[in-house]
């Protein structure tokens, strides 16, 4: 859902803005560069660094606007295993609609609903939501061509030193025992 407290926590991001009002009906492609300066601007971003391609193309109807977007590149992310930095690969492809009405509307994941007396569209809300919603719930470094993680050696060397085939010891309260053992009788 897009949140338009979310979005002043975003930013003004000038350059990802389009101007739609004096374009024609049809469709109309653009290009946005998404760097470091991207992130450094969302004040809640768990993301500092990356380097991606959005392709928006735009399709202007008399009464509505219909986006589609490709999102390729590269973030950097904390490895969940050994810690260390790595590059994680984004494809994404999706599509929004832009309606328009006089009245507030509550948007949705795919609708968004603007003023008819606006000219231009900030773009930086769904770009910063595609990518996060790009990021896989595991953040570790892939594999290598033959199967083999591509973590820090070191760290992982020391996680196995950690490992044991015990299970873990959870202290259970004596008091559950005796409560299993009422039930069973």
């Amino acid at each position: 859902m897009h949140d338009v407290n979310f979005w002043n926590k975003v930013g003004n991001h000038q350059s990802y803005r389009i101007s739609f009002k004096g374009l024609k009906e049809g469709k109309h492609k653009f290009e946005f560069e998404i760097d470091d300066s991207f992130f450094e601007k969302l004040e809640y971003s768990e993301i500092t660094k990356g380097k991606l391609q959005a392709i928006v193309e735009l399709n202007k109807k008399p009464s509505f606007l219909e986006l589609s977007f490709k999102l390729n590149g590269f973030i950097i992310l904390i490895c969940d295993r050994c810690l260390d930095e790595y590059n994680q690969e984004v494809d994404y492809e999706g599509s929004m609609y832009v309606k328009f009405s006089e009245t507030d509307q509550e948007s949705d994941d795919e609708i968004i609903y603007i003023s008819p007396k606006e000219n231009d569209l900030d773009l930086s809300h769904y770009i910063y939501e595609s990518i996060i919603l790009s990021i896989p719930l595991k953040r570790v470094h892939p594999d290598d061509k033959n199967g083999m993680t591509t973590c820090n050696p070191e760290m992982i060397e020391k996680l196995k030193n950690y490992k044991t085939d015990e299970p873990a010891d959870e202290g259970v309260d004596p008091r559950w025992d005796d409560l299993k053992n009422l039930m069973a009788n």
